[in-house]
């Protein structure tokens, strides 16, 4: 019996629970898919997307980066004044701005504090069964980069809810839900405030350092950013720092459970730790996909991509690529790298990449320390519903001594 052409629903049930197999007919079958349903055209082989990932000229992220926002006018898009949402030259001159401190030298001196967030969550754990996402993996990430942009205590949990319900989206739905749009205003309205306060009452954060810099706009003349600006640069900040990182150690928990043989070369050799966590990007990246606007023609292997179309980078398929990839499906922390775009890649590669890593090799490192290993209870395993960000919302565990 032949078999049906593939379908790729980015908002299915099928897809939040695992879209492998969608993954590989894409790759073979369809490498320049385009979805009748929702107008946009897709891209799943490894070297497409490199090349994609860095021909901005042609694929512009200035109409957005997910469908959702890639459906609005480019002058609303604009009006969020996020650097993802923008092109060189005006994105090179924001993204300067903050580039300098999540480099990998500067994020050397986060290092203490970034462990200490960590032992503080995982001591209380002791040996009892609990939740590696909601008691681990949630709270650290978020705790982390609101400390580094400002947030006082007490407030900063309160920005990953507002993200987690931003980013949720309903099966069969591509907007965020009314509860997420109230979850975003409250987002920027929040940081618009803590911008504002910041500049009444500097502190050692960065947000105090956003409010007292300049940038040139493209006219020679130098001005400061607005709240909003900065509201902007926080809300992405958090975002990404929250997210990645909750999913990519979450992701992490379950693969060495699965993977026994890969855990015990980590707990033997804590040096491999690194290598691990690219592999772990790789099998399983947090950003599945990014969104990008053709505003040229562009020709592929696969097929031709008009101009005047949204256009979707799938990560979580390329990573996965065997043109690319030696036995692509398979766990293996001793593999060697190809490109890594886990992270993105070109222009748009992500600001706080060097920042995730750390973060998710301290948590590998800590968990290694208290316990020979963690068993999933995999019948409790739930993936979360999210736009272009994949992985679990509970994770249960029982730490073994």
């Amino acid at each position: 019996m032949p078999e049906t052409a593939v379908e790729f629903d980015p908002f299915s049930s099928e897809y939040f629970d695992d879209p492998t197999e969608t993954y590989r007919r894409l790759r073979e079958e369809a490498p320049v898919y385009f979805s009748e349903r929702y107008g946009f055209y897709a891209l799943s082989r490894f070297d497409d997307l490199v090349a994609a990932h860095r021909d901005w000229k042609g694929l512009s992220s200035a109409h957005g980066v997910d469908l959702s926002t890639l459906s609005l006018d480019p002058d609303l898009v604009k009006m969020l004044g996020m650097i993802i949402m923008m092109d060189p030259p005006e994105h090179d001159r924001f993204r300067a701005l903050v580039s300098r401190v999540f480099t990998p030298r500067a994020m050397a001196a986060f290092e203490p504090m970034i462990r200490g967030v960590i032992v503080d969550l995982l001591d209380p754990l002791a040996d009892r069964p609990f939740d590696a996402v909601a008691e681990f993996a949630a709270l650290f990430p978020v705790e982390i980069i609101s400390r580094m942009l400002g947030v006082p205590e007490g407030e900063r949990q309160q920005i990953r809810h507002w993200l987690d319900l931003s980013l949720h989206r309903e099966p069969g739905e591509m907007e965020m839900t009314a509860e997420g749009q109230n979850a975003m205003l409250s987002l920027v309205v929040y940081f618009q405030d803590l911008a504002k306060a910041k500049r009444e009452h500097p502190d050692d954060d960065m947000l105090t350092r956003l409010t007292e810099v300049t940038i040139d706009r493209g006219d020679g003349e130098q001005t400061q950013l607005t709240n909003g600006e900065i509201a902007g640069f926080a809300a992405l900040l958090g975002g990404a720092g929250a997210e990645t990182v909750t999913k990519l150690v979450a992701n992490a928990v379950v693969l060495f459970d699965q993977h026994p043989d890969q855990w015990k070369k980590v707990v033997a050799d804590p040096e491999r730790i690194p290598a691990a966590v690219e592999e772990i990007l790789r099998i399983h990246p947090p950003s599945q996909y990014q969104g990008r606007f053709s505003v040229e023609e562009r020709t592929y292997e696969g097929g031709t991509i008009p101009a005047g179309f949204p256009v979707l980078l799938l990560t979580g398929a390329a990573t996965r690529d065997a043109r690319t990839f030696d036995r692509p499906d398979e766990f293996d922390i001793d593999r060697q790298q190809a490109v890594a775009i886990g992270f993105g890649h070109g222009v748009h590669s992500c600001l706080g990449a060097a920042l995730a890593r750390m973060e998710s090799r301290i948590a590998i490192e800590e968990i290694t320390k208290r316990w020979t290993r963690l068993e999933v209870d995999r019948s409790g395993l739930r993936r979360v519903s999210m736009s272009n960000v994949a992985g679990y919302s509970s994770v249960p565990v029982t730490p073994v001594r």
